[in-house]
């Protein structure tokens, strides 16, 4: 059977990294082009640096969601052999694609945390265009959220299947406990 505290402390670190991710694609840097006081040059001035920090935030919940999940199955490759059964094939598929998501999810918070704390430090004082204010693009954190939400899905099911084959293990010459020839009484 699975165990029920880890699956709810699973998903408190999952809830707390999707809402991470949605608040920091919500207050993403933005900028505007402001001159200074004597009309020489233009420059970028940004707005709060938050939305770094919530998705870093996010990253560290989310990593360490994923490494509960792992220690707690044994990161499927150490420890006994599990039974061939239906448990175990969907045990492998989640493995799999959880690993998937959650790469993909890391990816785009460690990614949009960077890009969001970059701000463009030059002035145009010879040019005639606007300095480029460049910001982050809007949907980066939101897709750091959607993997952490399927993540989130997908490892609690490749747990409940590890625990399902784990219960079932192989064991060989039919289980009985004794692994030894059966002896009767001499007479």
């Amino acid at each position: 059977m699975a165990s029920k505290l880890l699956l709810i402390a699973v998903f408190v670190l999952d809830l707390i990294a999707f809402g991470l991710a949605v608040a920091a694609e919500q207050r993403r840097s933005t900028a505007k082009i402001v001159q200074d006081n004597e009309i020489q040059y233009n420059y970028c001035v940004y707005n709060s640096d938050i939305a770094t920090g919530y998705g870093v935030g996010a990253f560290l919940f989310l990593m360490a969601s994923q490494a509960l999940i792992m220690v707690a199955s044994r990161c499927f490759c150490c420890g006994k052999a599990l039974n061939p059964s239906g448990s175990r094939a969907w045990a492998v598929i989640h493995f799999i694609v959880c690993w998937l998501f959650f790469l993909i999810a890391e990816i785009c918070l460690l990614a949009g945390s960077v890009r969001n704390a970059y701000h463009t430090k030059y002035r145009t004082i010879f040019s005639e265009q606007p300095p480029s204010c460049e910001t982050l693009r809007k949907g980066v954190f939101g897709a750091g959220a959607a993997f952490i939400f399927l993540t989130a899905i997908v490892n609690k099911f490749y747990y409940i299947c590890y625990s399902n084959a784990r219960e079932n293990s192989f064991r060989p010459y039919g289980g009985g406990g004794e692994a030894g020839v059966g002896m009767g009484a001499y007479k």
